[in-house]
């Protein structure tokens, strides 16, 4: 019994720490320029965790796909502000 129940605590915990892969639609309305999206994806593709960034210029938005166990949303908008394209998040 003893073994068991040590097993699904460690089972649980386990599933609680594992990430989730979570998407975030960025709003830059700073991308005016055809290089602009390429450098805008470059600064998050250095983002720790970031594993599929998708860029509509003509929206002036960015879909990032990102392990939440490795980066988070501000670390997006960082990046992207570092880089001299301040974004917000579009609900």
């Amino acid at each position: 019994m003893k073994k068991l129940l040590v097993s699904i605590l460690l089972a649980t915990a386990a599933a609680s720490t594992w990430a989730a892969m979570q998407t975030a639609t960025l709003s830059v309305p700073g991308m005016t320029c055809a290089a602009c999206p390429i450098t805008v994806k470059k600064a998050l593709s250095r983002v720790d965790g970031v594993s599929k960034i998708n860029v509509a210029f003509e929206k002036r938005e960015v879909a990032v796909t990102f392990d939440d166990a490795k980066t988070s949303v501000p670390k997006l908008t960082k990046a992207t502000e570092d880089a001299g394209y301040p974004s917000t998040v579009k609900n």
